[in-house]
């Protein structure tokens, strides 16, 4: 579709982040993902999307550059449930998202980590970016700001270049503009979400309880919940992205 932003997504998961995105407008072109399960899953609901696979192995020249890329990054580094050994954790692997966001020059990056990535490596990250090219703003998200009945705070970073029109941090173009001010729009967002989708499809949800037997992929099942972004919270992240590429290309 003409002017539909196109997103490539790393740390993939089962899809949660990918699948609010496209509730907002936005269509997914690539996804990387290496857990067995979480692929399987992709590849069940994007049989057409390839999935380009390890980020640490990635050739960046070599890959469809999307209008956004999007991605939740291991939290474990983070984490006040962990050790938070935030960049001496091998499961840190920030810079390669770091270094596909550097390569690639996305008009927008949309990044999910916990809470605790707030307190621990969240300002590296908004620093590395400036670095980049990329001005950024973030705020904390719940679950339940969508009408969920857990709390699931995640922060949420949304980058983009210096330069509007997405150019390199050095060209001279229009001003900077900002997606910004999180909190009116949020809740522009959030109503426009609750007009269109009932807080009542939360009641449909099947249970995950911890006693059910006969399951297939029971762990694996609970382990991609676990670590997926809630639909609804991206895709009302997602049409701000949205509305704001709007403004910007009807300049």
């Amino acid at each position: 579709m003409k002017g539909q932003l196109t997103v490539g997504s790393l740390f993939s998961g089962i899809g949660g982040l990918d699948l609010g995105l496209e509730r907002a407008g936005m269509r997914v072109i690539w996804q990387s993902e290496i857990d067995g399960y979480a692929c399987r899953v992709l590849n069940k609901h994007w049989p057409d999307v390839p999935n380009i696979g390890d980020i640490t192995q990635v050739d960046w020249s070599q890959i469809e550059r999307p209008d956004v890329i999007c991605g939740g990054y291991p939290c474990q580094p983070f984490s006040t449930a962990g050790k938070r050994k935030g960049e001496n954790d091998e499961r840190h692997l920030w810079p390669y998202v770091r270094e596909a966001i550097s390569h690639l020059r996305p008009r927008y990056a949309i990044l999910e980590n916990v809470r605790g990535h707030l307190s621990l490596g969240g300002l590296t990250v908004i620093g590395e970016l400036a670095t980049i090219g990329y001005d950024a703003e973030w705020r904390i998200v719940r679950a339940t700001d969508v009408g969920a009945s857990h709390i699931r705070e995640r922060i949420f970073i949304v980058a983009y270049p210096h330069n509007p029109r997405g150019e390199h941090e050095n060209a001279t173009g229009s001003p900077q503009t900002q997606v910004g001010g999180w909190d009116a729009v949020f809740v522009e967002a959030y109503a426009g979400y609750c007009d269109q989708v009932s807080a009542g499809q939360w009641l449909l949800e099947p249970g995950v309880g911890r006693t059910a037997d006969g399951v297939p992929h029971r762990v694996d099942r609970l382990a991609g919940l676990g670590n997926a972004v809630v639909p609804q919270v991206a895709e009302v992240i997602g049409r701000l992205v949205v509305a704001h590429n709007a403004r910007e290309t009807a300049l």
